[in-house]
Order: structure tokens, then C-alpha cells, then sequence
């Protein structure tokens, strides 16, 4: 068993009034990181697998095949590293 290091290769914080969180695959793990989130969040709309927007629990995120995520209204970054420990371990 991995870390959520493994697969993440940063994480970005956005400004404005709805914080948000960007998190960049690494090349190299992003289809097994792919594969692992959307075995375990639930697909809310798919366009061609390339976008997915998805939920987990009760964050929402959209998901990129490129190897991108981004986590919407999340308080804190120890919160989202709680949100990917659970999606990718």
C-alpha cells in the first residue's frame, strides 16, 4: 500500500470567495489514481470519459482524464488530504 504521495504530484490552492482545490497527478500513476477514484466515488455525469463530475461522501469534484482533479468547497488542505487518503489508499 502507497501513499497518497504516490499519485499527487501538486496540490493548488485557488483564491476567491468559493475556495477550491486543484490537484495534479503524477504522469506516471495517474491512470491507476483514475481508475482507484472512480471505483470509489460516485459518477453524478460523465462527457465522453474524458470530464467526470463525481461525489464522495459529501464533497463534490470534477475529475479530468488529463490527471487533474478539482475539489470544490473544502474548508482546509488536511481536509482534502483526508478526502485523497480515502479515494486513492
Amino acid at each position: 500500500m502507497g501513499t497518497v504521495e504516490d499519485y499527487v504530484a501538486r496540490v493548488e490552492e485557488t483564491c476567491g470567495e468559493e475556495k477550491q482545490f486543484v490537484v495534479i497527478f503524477k504522469y506516471t500513476s495517474k491512470n491507476q489514481a483514475i481508475a482507484k477514484i472512480l471505483k470509489k466515488a460516485k459518477v453524478e455525469k460523465s462527457i465522453s470519459r474524458i470530464i467526470f463530475d463525481l461525489t464522495f461522501g459529501n464533497v463534490s469534484f470534477r475529475l479530468y482524464g488529463t490527471g487533474k482533479a478539482i475539489f470544490r468547497n473544502l474548508k482546509d488542505k488536511e481536509k482534502l488530504q483526508k478526502v485523497l487518503a480515502d479515494l486513492l489508499l
